[in-house]
């Protein structure tokens, strides 16, 4: 079971916990809490043996995203990695009405957040295909498969274009790979 952590009660707590924020390496260099760790989601597998160890030395994890929906997923695969991890409760878009500070990567541009990037390319995919359609008869139903790949995804609380939006050169500044490694180093030898 995940343990939910409003951002009032992360505040005071900055300093004793680890927290790791699971969006796209080019969202944390936009603005993240202070302190946070970036271990993108869908490295969370290879980060896990250092995310285990932090967890068995005692640190007390916190896991964050843009809104909720990715740190929620990377909670349920902590644990049932075995890992506890606390939920960082609407995520650094909560932090921030909060009155929250984001530090920022220097040199990298702030990117889109990913719930952003997927409205604008489903959308632009729904449009598309209906003014195509009206040459090309048929292509209307890249726009209805759309929506339902957007229909699942709100049901699965998961997001598939999402996961390819991340992949993306924009979303993964040249350094990320040499970030996580210093992340995952720091995590085994208990930098917080």
């Amino acid at each position: 079971m995940t343990t939910p952590l409003s951002v009032d009660q992360l505040q005071p707590r900055l300093h004793q916990l680890t927290v790791i924020d699971v969006r796209s390496p080019g969202e944390f260099a936009g603005g993240h809490i202070p302190g946070a760790h970036n271990v993108p989601l869908d490295q969370l597998a290879q980060a896990l043996p250092a995310l285990r160890a932090a967890a068995e030395r005692g640190d007390e994890l916190a896991v964050v995203c843009a809104s909720g929906a990715r740190a929620l997923n990377a909670c349920e695969q902590l644990a049932s990695a075995g890992v506890q991890a606390l939920l960082v409760d609407g995520g650094t878009s909560a932090w921030t009405a909060n009155g929250g500070p984001l530090n920022r990567v220097p040199g990298q541009k702030p990117r889109w957040a990913m719930d952003r990037q997927v409205r604008l390319v489903a959308g632009s995919l729904v449009l598309a295909g209906i003014v195509v359609d009206a040459a090309v008869p048929g292509v209307r139903w890249v726009s209805a498969a759309v929506g339902g790949g957007l229909l699942f995804s709100a049901v699965s609380n998961t997001c598939a274009m999402g996961s390819l939006l991340g992949k993306l050169p924009y979303n993964r500044p040249r350094d990320s790979g040499a970030a996580l490694d210093a992340t995952l180093t720091a995590l085994r030898d208990g930098g917080k």
